[in-house]
């Protein structure tokens, strides 16, 4: 960088091409009179740093003088001051996690959900960014720029307050709050099961979207199979929960799961735990069995 021109050099410069007399030009004694002048270089003998940009390094082991010479702030002896101790050591004693195990596990085979909160979702139907007279899906959502693609959209109560328009919206799970303020508000709210992959082809559109299940069945073959030949452009259907826990999620009238209209009355959402009923599950025991259980003490 060239050396400033000093602030009082400058205006004395200034001053003197002021005092020629008009019938020269103003420009001309300006530029002679600064070509004259003489800069100091006194400035590149006061540059610094700004106060707390620059932190003097601590060098170990360089002389006594510093302070940190001989041992370099290590001490005289043992362990420390000759070997690094790492921070799980626990001096020598049985390990806690080998002595008394470890609890649970991680699993990284879990979905990982987008989060949606209520009032971003609220905010992009005030910008215009939404509609919401039509049923707002997963594609709807990630063209808006709400959520990026994952395994599935989560629906939070974050600003449940702020919820005042009636909306109809399809994602993979919501939370119980959310689902009230969403009903409180006069819409409707239903969770389908997603991947990943499904969820890329409805923004590309190569699928269509449905809340309805493949029908189960050889006597429906046919008709799926003359749907799926009428409409060409769609090339995947969107699918269905095989594993046990999705199943049951879906099935359930508490998370508004678009397969809860496959239970029948007093039916549970669990594929293995039954609603007791007025019937006994086991049949009437034998006297002989109930001769037998009164003699037992225990």
């Amino acid at each position: 960088m060239p050396p400033r021109l000093p602030f009082a050099q400058a205006a004395q410069c200034c001053r003197r091409a002021l005092e020629v007399p008009p019938k020269q030009p103003s420009l001309v004694s300006l530029f002679a009179a600064l070509s004259v002048q003489t800069r100091s270089a006194s400035i590149l003998a006061s540059l610094s740093d700004n106060k707390g940009a620059y932190h003097k390094r601590i060098r170990r082991g360089r002389g006594a003088s510093s302070g940190y010479g001989k041992t370099a702030g290590r001490g005289m002896k043992g362990t420390k001051a000759r070997n690094k101790v790492n921070p799980w050591f626990q001096g020598g004693q049985t390990p806690l996690i080998f002595k008394h195990g470890q609890k649970g596990f991680v699993n990284h085979r879990a979905p990982v959900m987008a989060e949606l909160n209520l009032d971003r979702v609220q905010a992009w139907i005030d910008a215009g960014r939404l509609d919401p007279t039509r049923t707002i899906t997963p594609r709807e959502l990630v063209r808006a720029g709400l959520v990026g693609i994952k395994d599935g959209i989560k629906l939070l109560a974050r600003g449940k307050n702020e919820i005042k328009t009636p909306i109809d919206i399809v994602v993979s799970r919501a939370s119980a709050a959310a689902i009230l303020a969403v009903e409180a508000a006069g819409g409707k709210i239903t969770t389908r099961y997603y991947t990943k992959a499904a969820i890329k082809n409805l923004v590309s559109g190569k699928s269509v979207h449905t809340d309805k299940p493949l029908p189960f069945g050889p006597e429906h073959v046919e008709s799926v199979l003359q749907q799926a030949r009428t409409s060409r452009k769609h090339f995947y259907r969107l699918p269905d929960p095989t594993s046990r826990w999705d199943i049951e999620y879906y099935r359930d009238p508490a998370h508004r799961g678009y397969l809860s209209h496959t239970l029948k009355t007093g039916e549970s959402p669990s594929l293995y735990f039954k609603v007791p009923g007025e019937k006994p599950l086991m049949g009437k025991r034998s006297k002989k069995t109930a001769d037998a259980s009164e003699e037992r003490l225990f």
